[in-house]
Parts: C-alpha cells; structure tokens; sequence
C-alpha cells in the first residue's frame, strides 16, 4: 500500500462523496418499452408490420413509430384493455381479429371516445399518418398517460381506418382492427 498524505486522503473523500451524491440524487432513467406490431387476421397474428417504441417524458409518454406495410392514410391508434391480439368469436360465431384485445382502455368508465387529449378513454391515442409507401415513422405524445408502466399489460391497436375523436360513427370511423401488439 502506498502511503498517502493526509491532505490527499481528504481530497479522495471529498471526491469520493461528491461521487456518491451524485449517484444517489441522479434521476432514474426515463423507462423506455420496445412493442412489435403484426398484422391481425380472424385466424391470428400476421407478419411483422415494425415497432412502436414507449418512452416516459415530461408531456406524457411517448410513441416513436418505425412502421411499413400499412395501407396509406389515417388510422385510428388505441390502447386496449387486454394483453392480447387473439382473434375472438362472438356467440353469434363472429370472429374479430385482435378481439382479445378488448375494448380501449376506459379505467375511469367513460364510455366516451374524446381522443387524447379529451376526458374519455384513456386508450385514445393520436392517429396515425401512414405515407404511401406504407410507412410511418413519427413520434407521437400520449399526454394523459404518464408512465410506460401504465402501459403495460395492455395491446396497442392500429385500426384499418381514420379516428374523428368521436362516438359517431361507431369508434370515431376507427373500423376493424388492423395491426396490434402486446405491451410486454
């Protein structure tokens, strides 16, 4: 062991709870959540359509989109209440691809589709703008929802049509769901 001086033994403290301090009042790293998107059928998932990555900010969380293979246009973008995209069959032998998804996520029961920023569903998100080639890639705020973790257990949902905010027509004109993933 070397010997050291005592005024350098003090300099090494100082440093070392500076370094503590440091570590110990550091804000906790933004959580961030990668989910895989397919394509849904009445027989089941599909083939990979990209990813939407969750990430927590200051505004809400938000929604990077690295997506392709979609029709152009707008789509209708949701989070649903189940951690599925099964198809489900109604008793009438209807079959919903992604059914298992449930409705949007309404943990305040609202029975009201307001879009993001209203006071319905939680599950509205923004609508998706798909290029023609079938891409998007954007980032989008979910300003209601907090944390990544409020995702979880829950599906994202892209529907095969635009959203108007709105319970008229049926889901805002969202239509049938088109491509889904299961936030891990």
């Amino acid at each position: 062991m070397i010997p050291m001086s005592s005024s350098r033994r003090a300099a090494c403290a100082v440093a070392a709870g500076v370094a503590t301090a440091a570590l110990l009042g550091a804000p906790a790293l933004a959580a961030t959540v990668s989910v895989p998107m397919t394509m849904v059928t009445a027989q089941g998932e599909g083939g990979s359509v990209g990813k939407v990555t969750l990430a927590d900010s200051p505004k809400g969380v938000t929604l990077a989109l690295d997506l392709h293979g979609l029709p152009p246009g707008q789509h209708g973008f949701h989070l649903h209440a189940n951690p599925s995209c099964a198809p489900s069959t109604a008793a009438d032998g209807k079959v919903t691809p992604a059914g298992a998804a449930g409705a949007h996520l309404d943990p305040a029961h609202t029975n009201m589709h307001m879009g993001p920023q209203g006071a319905g569903h939680l599950g509205d998100l923004p609508r998706i703008e798909v290029a023609a080639n079938g891409t998007a890639h954007a980032t989008l705020t979910a300003p209601r929802i907090k944390s990544v973790a409020d995702f979880k257990g829950h599906a994202l949902m892209i529907h095969a049509g635009g959203d108007n905010y709105s319970d008229t027509p049926a889901l805002g004109g969202g239509g049938a769901r088109l491509a889904c993933g299961v936030v891990p």
